[in-house]
């Protein structure tokens, strides 16, 4: 069997929880760029660090500020770096969901004229955080099931 330049054997194709999880990551990476280009973002002007008085509006739709598009960039990069282990793929996948799982009940929760809108959150946010906390806990507990349990083991996050 052919080895690689370090001595070990040929790496298969990488399991679909970490295609997956870098995918998302990757996503995350672009809406975070998107959020500071005008044209892309309406009322671009109008954009805040944080609080519900950012008017700008990613895709004319999505309510930003300076904060969030960074914490997407942040989320991205660190989910593009943890998608490189099963374990990584599995945390950033599972935790990432029920975080913005507890976004969605947090701005579901708080009234959005107040500081308590800091992030900002509107209507369509909230949505978005709905279905993306659901999907990718979803996707993190179901593509894992079977990762690990008979092909190659996965070397835990913890140890390079």
């Amino acid at each position: 069997m052919a080895r690689d330049v370090r001595g070990r054997a040929p790496a298969g194709p990488k399991p679909r929880i970490q295609a997956v999880a870098a995918a998302v990551a990757a996503l995350f990476v672009l809406l975070g760029v998107l959020g500071f280009i005008p044209g892309v973002t309406t009322h671009y002007g109008d954009l805040a660090f944080a609080g519900h008085h950012s008017e700008a509006k990613l895709l004319g739709l999505f309510q930003v500020s300076i904060l969030l598009n960074l914490l997407h960039l942040l989320s991205g990069l660190v989910g593009l770096v943890l998608a490189r282990r099963i374990a990584g793929a599995r945390l950033f996948l599972a935790g990432g969901g029920a975080v913005y799982l507890g976004l969605w009940l947090y701005g579901f929760a708080i009234d959005r004229e107040t500081a308590a809108n800091f992030v900002p959150f509107n209507d369509a946010d909230n949505w978005l955080h709905l279905f993306l906390g659901f999907g990718m806990l979803v996707v993190g507990l179901l593509l894992s099931n079977d990762v690990g349990t008979g092909g190659r083991l996965d070397t835990p996050i913890d140890r390079p």
